[in-house]
């Protein structure tokens, strides 16, 4: 598959201040329609350590950039470079929103994705719930033993939510169990799928998470299937 690339370190106006964030922005000659879809992808927990440089964000990054489908990663408020302090959780999700806004200007009439990790999983498909601007969400390691995501329950858009075998933070049982609890509608448009011997960061496997995310988003656009 022949594609050029534009990777943009750029800034965001966030509402804490200005938020540093990455743009990659493949372009694939095949797609002469342009992307269909472009997606934010959210990082994990800025008090222990999450960037928009950890490695299962960047993977994220990296599949979607393979398919060409632009992705905008970006710090919360108090990482790297952006202004503003954590805020556990409240104002991150404003963040996310700042970050939607810019791809929308970036993309317009191109549907929006939220695809976080962890805290960045909690934060943003939270917001991608609400936001009519997106249509799919990807979470990563939710960490269901100690986050409230019932709020999916009333979200009908469609989701991946991918998560390890031996996740400490989210584990798969726990998980399933909340999407059985999802009305009939919202558990058809939800999927799960559980990485064979994986933690909750995914070392190891993140060949297995490039090959899901794959999976899914070509079953969402079977336009992206690499020629």
């Amino acid at each position: 598959m022949t594609q050029t690339q534009t990777h943009r370190s750029i800034s965001i106006a966030g509402p804490a201040g200005r938020l540093e964030a990455l743009l990659w922005n493949p372009a694939r000659p095949d797609l002469s329609a342009g992307p269909p879809i472009a997606a934010v992808v959210c990082h994990p927990h800025p008090l222990f350590g999450g960037t928009m440089h950890n490695k299962v964000v960047y993977q994220i990054a990296r599949t979607m950039d393979r398919l060409g489908i632009p992705s905008l990663r970006f710090n919360f408020r108090g990482v790297g470079l952006s202004e503003g302090k954590h805020d556990r959780g409240t104002g991150e999700q404003e963040d996310v929103r700042a970050a939607l806004d810019f791809l929308a200007d970036e993309f317009p009439r191109i549907p929006l994705a939220v695809a976080g990790f962890s805290f960045g999983c909690v934060v943003g498909l939270r917001v991608g719930c609400g936001d009519v601007r997106v249509s799919e969400l990807i979470g990563l390691g939710a960490p269901v033993n100690n986050s409230d995501l019932t709020y999916l329950s009333a979200c009908g858009k469609p989701k991946l939510l991918l998560q390890g075998e031996n996740d400490q933070y989210g584990a798969p049982a726990k998980l399933k169990t909340l999407v059985k609890s999802f009305p009939e509608a919202m558990q058809r448009v939800t999927q799960v799928v559980v990485v064979p011997g994986a933690d909750h960061f995914f070392a190891g496997h993140l060949e297995e998470v490039d090959a899901a995310l794959t999976s899914w988003l070509i079953s969402r656009y079977p336009g992206l299937a690499e020629k």
